[in-house]
């Protein structure tokens, strides 16, 4: 897709820490890609290369200490942001094996099966998951997710409650498609896709908008989870957010996975940001005008 040469993708965690995985073929298709056209095959030797470091495999965990040693290096250079967009198992496994290089992140979490590090302005770990009242069905990473948010690094919490706000309108997705065409009206059609990239976020989005419509009653579009956390890290200014105590109910027959979020200060928390203390800030709103979200 175009990315720069020195962009990795390091294999992750094969199952979740405990508990079974879980999948929801009807939301993301069988292989968690459902309906995506002109991702290149897995066994295309530029895929390939992307999956070594002079000739050898790295997995995740080793990957993101080889990052955050090579940039911060202790304490000469930068701190890194870690972006979390999925299940936590491998920043968990991360922080639990490199507890020395936790000095070398400042506070931000991401989502899925992947991670990525960028260094924006912001040190932190952020990560898209969680929710204020609600949940979502998989409570196979939940282990992991506690284990993060123990963890003594500043951490960001892009919850359900926000990411349903962002929808891909049909103006939104036109935008998606072709920067330079204007939507007009509901019933015109689709603009062609002026790249490969966008045509294949386009069939992407294609396949969550029906599934989401069906299982969820989302009639506008479909919502845009997963990069809120890198609209966070890029502009933060877009979102309201404040800092509470979090946590993971791991034993509940009903609610095991579910975030709990002390919104009233029940708990009697320090100022870390580690288990004793307020160990989350937590965005509450988005500012999704069209104009701003799209560019």
């Amino acid at each position: 897709m175009g990315a720069a040469e020195n962009v990795r993708v390091f294999p992750g965690a094969a199952k979740p820490l405990i508990r079974p995985a879980r999948h929801d073929p009807e939301i993301h298709g069988i292989d968690g890609l459902g309906g995506v056209e002109g991702l290149p095959p897995s066994d295309q030797e530029e895929v390939v290369a992307r999956l070594r470091v002079n000739g050898v495999t790295v997995r995740a965990i080793e990957g993101i200490a080889n990052a955050v040693r090579k940039t911060w290096n202790e304490g000469l250079g930068s701190k890194i942001t870690i972006i979390s967009s999925g299940p936590m198992t491998n920043i968990a496994l991360f922080v639990s094996v490199f507890p020395e290089l936790l000095g070398g992140i400042g506070a931000t979490v991401l989502p899925s099966f992947e991670a990525c590090l960028l260094n924006f302005a912001t040190d932190e770990l952020v990560f898209m998951g969680g929710g204020v009242g609600i949940g979502n069905r998989s409570s196979a990473a939940a282990e992991a997710a506690q284990i993060v948010l123990d963890t003594p690094v500043k951490k960001t919490m892009i919850p359900l409650n926000v990411t349903h706000t962002a929808i891909v309108t049909k103006g939104v997705h036109t935008k998606i498609l072709s920067p330079t065409d204007q939507f007009k009206d509901e019933r015109d059609a689709l603009p062609p896709a002026s790249t490969l990239l966008r045509h294949m976020l386009s069939t992407l989005l294609n396949y969550f908008a029906s599934s989401y419509e069906s299982t969820f009653g989302f009639m506008q579009g479909p919502p845009i989870h997963d990069a809120l956390t890198v609209a966070y890290v890029s502009r933060p200014e877009l979102f309201a957010c404040r800092r509470f105590r979090v946590d993971v109910e791991l034993s509940g027959n009903h609610t095991a996975g579910e975030t709990v979020v002390d919104m009233w200060n029940y708990r009697s928390c320090d100022d870390s940001w580690g288990p004793a203390g307020k160990n989350c800030v937590v965005a509450e709103s988005l500012n999704v005008r069209d104009d701003i979200l799209v560019q």
